[in-house]
């Protein structure tokens, strides 16, 4: 008759082999080629985003919606055969697959978007000022320059630098989730990305200090409304849902949303 002792040893080593097997369980093979084959399917979305809001459009068609705080966590999960797919911002996705050889884009783009600057509605006059301060980062190549520096062949070469000491009409609160590479990410401590440099640029311009606000993304609207940032820059597309209870600035950029899946 086996011991209490023996017993127990022979469970722990059946629990070890069952867990070593679930970490070397490898992820079901790929079963979303096209857009087509997104009904039916499970889609990892980061909560709040243009990807939540266009995704959910499939659960009528069958589909589960799976979201999570974080861009990256989404395609952890796709990684792990939790999800098909991901349906995210073309750049963000580049980046998350350049450092994934597992993963893959579909070549077939999912949607075209504007990125905007959220305001309050009651604050048109800062929504106007920064209207013309984007109007003038464009005519000069301002605005190009900062998106060329993360963005394609002469990422890295032109860095924005702010020089001004001129904050003679106060702060402004930029609300973000510094999560979407290369719109906004960590270094270290620092927050950094286009929408960074971009806001620093917008800043400068108005004579203001700019202070970053890291937050979930699904919370920045609700900042803004409530005076605890004075605008909100996250990779955010306007939308007519957002609109009834935000105002946008003038586009400064036009993104892609795309379809990430396994490669295999």
């Amino acid at each position: 008759m086996k011991t209490t002792k023996t017993i127990f040893a022979t469970l722990l080593a059946a629990l070890m082999l069952l867990a070593l097997t679930a970490c070397g369980a490898k992820a079901p093979a790929n079963a979303v080629f096209t857009l087509d084959d997104l009904p039916g399917k499970t889609i990892g979305v980061q909560l709040g985003t243009t990807g939540d809001i266009y995704a959910s459009d499939y659960e009528s068609e069958g589909s589960t919606i799976d979201r999570y705080s974080k861009g990256a966590d989404a395609v952890q999960a796709l990684k792990q055969g939790k999800v098909d797919c991901v349906i995210i911002d073309s750049e963000p996705a580049k980046v998350f697959v350049s450092k994934n050889s597992d993963l893959t884009i579909l070549e077939e783009p999912f949607a075209l978007e504007e990125y905007a600057i959220c305001v309050a509605k009651e604050n048109a006059d800062l929504t106007a000022n920064i209207n013309g301060a984007l109007a003038t980062l464009k005519a000069d190549g301002t605005l190009d320059s900062i998106i060329k520096n993360y963005i394609g062949d002469d990422a890295g070469k032109t860095p924005y630098v702010s020089a001004n000491t001129d904050f003679s009409n106060g702060t402004l609160i930029m609300a973000t989730n510094a999560e979407f590479p290369p719109y906004e990410f960590k270094e270290g401590d620092k927050i950094t990305g286009i929408d960074v440099d971009m806001a620093q640029a917008v800043a400068d311009s108005l004579k203001m200090e700019l202070k970053i606000e890291d937050m979930a993304f699904d919370s920045i609207i609700a900042a803004v409304q409530s005076g605890k940032a004075s605008i909100g820059v996250a990779g955010m597309t306007i939308t007519e849902d957002r609109l009834k209870n935000i105002d946008f600035t003038d586009s400064y950029t036009t993104a892609t949303q795309v379809v990430i899946v396994r490669a295999k």
